[in-house]
């Protein structure tokens, strides 16, 4: 999933247990922050367990599924239906002990208050044979990272009723109190307590927000209430960047077979200015300052369903033209057709959004935590504007837009956050013309 995804969350089943699977073929859907992504099967056989279920979170490396092979060489498996458990023969043999046990063991109705890991087979085992969840916890299991197997569970039933083990007297716990320190940012949306909105005059459609839409809401009302914004804009003449594109454009997509626009050349300026102000290339945690090392892009991309998302660009300022405008078309037609993955999205270190796409001229943008600046890119307008010259100032006709930089003021101050966006627009104004692409 990519070195910088840790975790994700698991959308949909695609396949249920007992369906047969074919080798590459998608078996579950996961969403990691933004981005959804099919988990294919890396072999052929049938799907006999599902230990997570839809919306659990799961982290990287774990377990999520079991499926059996036809030459028999993965682990055996059993399905997390109680009706499908088969107590085996020797189990049998110590039920009168188990049920004398039951009487003095307080079972639980359910292990939510562990934080060790159960598979549905062990717990429905642990239910039906009266072990208790203190019991489970000091059990050693000799499966993977110490995981309690079927086989573990039951020799412990039977050692408990030879005598070999005792089984632990419930423990009536007091109530605890946890006090949690808050986080810095909440990057999901908070569930509403609230009823559904009734339309009083029965006109009105109401609908809910789908998933990426309320992760959103909670990252732009996390940040809001995170970061001190604080906004400078500059004014930009790109007439020879106008210039010098519309006389390339054609030769450079015949060439490299990649549309120019302006969005890399921006970019460049932007990795380039980055460079010189190492002090907005940075995030925060708490109180510490984390200087990053590589500078890695978000590029804000509008989705045909009116959503949002933020690809990377990583190590932007070891490309030259044609390795960002190759960048970032790759990235922007991958995230219109739903084929980003998961690492796409991560480990951005600034952030440029292109508001003038929608002939917006200049924009206040939010911050994409944890980073400390995100700039605007307004629309390229052609405006009268003094022109000085050696023989003197006149009007004239020049094309110009709004750079708008939004900046976290409890790290960057007026200075430089304001030389920061200056700088990009000295790179945009001297941009060479006879340059080559």
């Amino acid at each position: 999933m990519g070195e910088s995804v840790a975790e994700a969350t698991i959308t949909n089943w695609l396949k249920e247990v007992g369906d047969k699977i074919e080798a590459d073929e998608a078996v579950l859907e996961i969403a990691t922050d933004k981005v959804d992504s099919e988990v294919p099967s890396e072999v052929s056989g049938i799907l006999v367990e599902q230990l997570f279920g839809k919306d659990d979170l799961v982290q990287v490396g774990q377990t999520i599924a079991i499926i059996e092979t036809e030459a028999g060489d993965s682990p055996v498996a059993e399905t997390n239906k109680v009706e499908d458990v088969a107590v085996p023969a020797e189990a049998a043999a110590i039920e009168k002990s188990i049920e004398e046990v039951k009487d003095t063991v307080a079972v639980p109705q359910d292990f939510s208050g562990s934080d060790k890991f159960f598979s549905p087979l062990v717990k429905n085992i642990a239910k039906e044979e009266g072990v208790s969840l203190n019991e489970l916890e000091n059990l050693a299991g000799s499966g993977k990272d110490g995981r309690i197997t079927k086989e573990d569970i039951l020799k412990y039933i039977e050692d408990r009723k030879s005598g070999a083990v005792q089984a632990p007297k419930a423990i009536e716990e007091a109530p605890k109190t946890v006090v949690e320190t808050p986080k810095a940012v909440e990057p999901v949306a908070q569930k509403s307590q609230q009823a559904v909105p009734v339309s009083v005059n029965g006109g009105d459609e109401i609908v809910e927000m789908d998933r990426m839409r309320k992760l959103i809401s909670g990252y732009m009302v996390a940040s809001v209430q995170t970061s001190a914004h604080v906004q400078s804009f500059i004014e930009v003449d790109v007439t020879n960047i106008v210039k010098w594109r519309d006389r390339v454009k054609a030769a450079f997509e015949k060439r490299e077979g990649e549309k120019l626009t302006f969005t890399p050349i921006m970019m460049e300026a932007v990795a380039k200015a980055l460079k010189d102000f190492p002090g907005m290339n940075i995030s925060v945690d708490s109180d510490y300052i984390i200087k990053k090392k590589n500078i890695n892009l978000g590029m804000a991309a509008a989705l045909p369903n009116g959503n949002l998302i933020v690809p990377v660009i990583k190590n932007a300022d070891q490309l030259n033209l044609v390795g960002m405008a190759k960048a970032v078309n790759d990235l922007g037609n991958r995230a219109k057709a739903g084929k980003l993955k998961p690492d796409d999205t991560q480990g951005g270190t600034y952030t440029v959004t292109n508001v003038g796409t929608f002939g917006s001229v200049f924009g206040t943008p939010i911050i994409n935590q944890p980073q400390v600046g995100i700039l605007a890119l307004g629309a390229i307008r052609k405006v009268p504007a003094v022109i000085e010259t050696p023989e003197g100032d006149f009007i004239g006709i020049r094309q110009k837009m709004f750079l708008s930089h939004s900046y976290d003021h409890r790290v960057v101050d007026g200075a430089l956050g304001g030389s920061f966006v200056k700088r990009v627009a000295e790179y945009l104004e001297a941009f060479d013309v006879d340059r080559d692409f």
